[in-house]
């Protein structure tokens, strides 16, 4: 019997990795970054930062939805744990990383930043100068800010918002009204910086830069914000909320108001983390426990500060070149001033950070000015402040285009933002859509139709990654620009779709979720396993952010087990396990961890000598497979086909500096070069010759 025959139930939950803990564990893999000597120190602790703020969004969304399994009694997850014992698993890794991270920063990062004369000093380490400063500072700058609360019944314990710094204070002694002291909070507002540099005290300019947290200013002199009465002990805590806004879209009659008042609650929502630092006396501990009514298994007891994140600020506020990594020069689009003549002449594939994004602005910007330009359409997911695709948007309308938007108001904490920029644009005339009801619209969609002699011809842009200038700069994407009929087609179809809910469409080239993606994608998943058991090449290279969707993992297994050869790129999560013998024997799985964020999602099947290749917005998660409206595009032309199969896939399986190997039992160990073997990183290797 062999391992295709043999009995195994790909629905045994020991085949598949947990979710949540495989999304934590992509941090450990970021923090490796900043333990990596061969990075720039100041990137180092950059990566440091993110490794943290990816945590607080981890316990914001995920933790959130774990509690709330538990106490509405939610199902086992996919490898059969049940919410309560996720949890406290959830915790162990979770303090696993803290630990790691507060030792990384005071064992490697700050004695590192020391050499370099970037100071990051303890309250123990200030001179005398300095502690006089920092006393006159606190008096002038903090303190008239600041509104301590004492706690007794006429002051009940105040409303602490999400991720905010505050100092829970012991008292002794009677208040001016004669009331002895017990315990007071105090709030540190968002407006005060989190992190203090120093003055100058030696003169060296920048030589040498002394900065102090605020959370070390306050515990040094909260006391002034109690005259009369004794401090016997100051101890900083942090709460972190649930902060996935909920709306019943099928109850609302307008989306755009219902999240407006869902926003102003967004900082209160339920307690999912407790941060306090570890000296704090366990009943203090208790108190705040009881009063955000979370169980003991949600303190993470911190040596040290409890936003450890804000260290961040020390990057932006110190000049110094040499730590940081070396500046490049995308390449830039040749004829921009003639965007139209450019795409019809044949399709441009751009590859973002390595090609710059200013073709896809300018191809706006010349629509918005072309007077032959009868319409714009484009879908808004995030697109960063003060966006110049906004402005051209605008600037289209005005001068008498029509104009159709879609903008997603539940863009995960970007909802504000949205809201604001659809009221600009409705302002200015554009067409404003919401979506579709139920699902999120995450294409990446842009459809310009130009009349051209006679005829009107429609040019697309469609995207992995969001129409964001900023997030460009930082992420690998890859766009495409074509004037292609077919899909110019598709594209339109699924506009009015979107504006005018119409029924599913028959598309010839994209493929479109909650209707054709996933189908689609199981549909070439097969495909490659027939070819397989009939004796014929059978390969797989898939590049990802993450991989849960359970049908599809079933797909990629039942593949293996027939011949098919599967790589795939997953940089997040991925419950799929690889290496299991007669089941997943012939998957191989890795992350890849660099300067810039891996986000292109690029599928390639082989398809016995005929292979397809499609870009998408969409990951293999049941999310983007089932419950959003999601787009993957081929790419038609050869020469931009070639370039992605390059690029995007065989460059980054032959990484072996910033890769890590998914093994059978879920965890990653980091990939290096075997004897005789070249270091090989693929982001530095597409960053080759355009260093500044």
């Amino acid at each position: 019997m062999n391992a295709e025959q043999a009995p195994i139930s790909l629905r045994d939950p020991s085949l598949y990795a947990n979710r949540e803990l495989s999304q934590l564990d992509f941090n450990f893999r970021v923090l490796a970054q900043a333990q990596d000597a061969s990075v720039p120190l100041l990137e180092r602790l950059r990566y440091l930062c993110i490794s943290c703020t990816n945590l607080d969004e981890f316990f914001e969304i995920r933790g959130g939805s774990v509690r709330h399994a538990i106490e509405f009694g939610g199902p086992p997850s996919a490898d059969g744990l049940s919410p309560s014992t996720l949890l406290n698993r959830i915790h162990d890794r979770a303090a696993e990383l803290v630990q790691a991270q507060y030792r990384c920063f005071y064992e490697e990062l700050r004695p590192a930043l020391a050499e370099e004369g970037i100071r990051l000093l303890q309250r123990e380490q200030w001179t005398p100068e300095q502690t006089a400063w920092l006393r006159d500072y606190f008096r002038n700058e903090i303190m008239p800010v600041l509104s301590p609360l004492g706690l007794d019944p006429a002051h009940p314990f105040p409303k602490i918002l999400n991720k905010s710094l505050n100092v829970v204070v012991l008292l002794e002694g009677k208040d001016a009204f004669g009331r002895e002291g017990h315990m007071a909070i105090v709030r540190a507002p968002r407006s005060l910086p989190r992190i203090i540099r120093l003055p100058d005290a030696d003169g060296d300019g920048d030589a040498f830069h002394d900065f102090v947290f605020l959370s070390s200013v306050l515990s040094a002199f909260v006391h002034e914000l109690f005259p009369g009465m004794q401090v016997n002990g100051a101890y900083q805590f942090r709460v972190t909320r649930n902060s996935e806004l909920i709306v019943d879209e099928e109850d609302v009659d307008n989306l755009a108001l219902a999240l407006r008042d869902e926003l102003l609650g967004r900082g209160y929502l339920r307690a999912v983390r407790l941060e306090i630092a570890e000296q704090c006396p366990p009943d203090i501990v208790r108190t705040l426990l009881d009063n955000f009514e979370l169980p003991a298994n949600a303190v993470y007891k911190i040596n040290g500060p409890v936003n450890l994140n804000r260290v961040v600020q020390v990057y932006d506020l110190v000049h110094r070149p040499d730590l940081k990594f070396r500046p490049f020069q995308p390449r830039l689009l040749r004829d921009l001033d003639a965007m139209f003549d450019t795409i019809r002449q044949g399709d441009v594939l751009l590859h973002h950070p390595f090609d710059a994004f200013a073709p896809v602005l300018e191809l706006i910007k010349q629509a918005s000015e072309d007077p032959n330009v009868l319409a714009i359409k484009q879908t808004l997911y995030r697109t960063g402040k003060d966006s110049p695709i906004v402005e051209h948007l605008i600037q289209a309308a005005r001068n008498g285009k029509d104009v159709t938007v879609v903008v997603e108001l539940r863009a995960r904490f970007d909802e504000e933002a949205n809201l604001g920029l659809a009221d600009r644009l409705q302002d200015a005339g554009v067409q404003v859509v919401y979506g579709v009801v139920g699902y999120k619209t995450h294409a990446k969609m842009l459809l310009i139709v130009r009349r051209e002699g006679r005829e009107l011809r429609r040019y697309v842009h469609l995207g992995t990654g969001n129409y964001h200038s900023g997030t460009a700069r930082a992420y690998t994407d890859f766009s495409l620009m074509t004037a292609n009929p077919d899909i110019g087609n598709d594209v339109h179809l699924i506009f009015q779709q979107l504006s005018g809910l119409a029924a599913p469409l028959k598309l010839k080239h994209l493929l479109q979720s909650p209707f054709t993606l996933h189908s689609g994608v199981l549909e070439r998943i097969g495909r490659e396993a027939v070819h397989a058991r009939a004796g014929k090449p059978a390969r797989i290279v898939a590049k990802m952010n993450a991989l849960n969707e359970p049908q599809v993992i079933r797909a990629l297994y039942e593949a293996s087990r027939a011949g098919v050869e599967i790589d795939l790129v997953v940089r997040g999560a991925c419950t799929l396990l690889p290496g299991i013998e007669g089941v997943s024997d012939r998957i191989r799985v890795r992350s890849v961890v660099g300067r810039f964020l891996e986000h292109h999602r690029v599928w390639w099947f082989g398809n016995d000598g005929a292979p397809e290749l499609y870009c998408s917005s969409a990951d293999w998660l049941e999310r983007n497979l089932l419950r959003r409206v999601e787009t993957a595009f081929p790419i038609l032309d050869p020469a931009c086909a070639q370039r992605v199969h390059r690029e995007g896939l065989l460059n980054y399986l032959a990484d072996n500096q910033n890769a890590w190997a998914l093994d059978a039992d879920g965890s990653y160990h980091k990939i290096v070069p075997e004897d005789g073997e070249a270091p090989f990183s693929a982001q530095l290797s597409l960053l080759d010759g355009l260093y500044a």
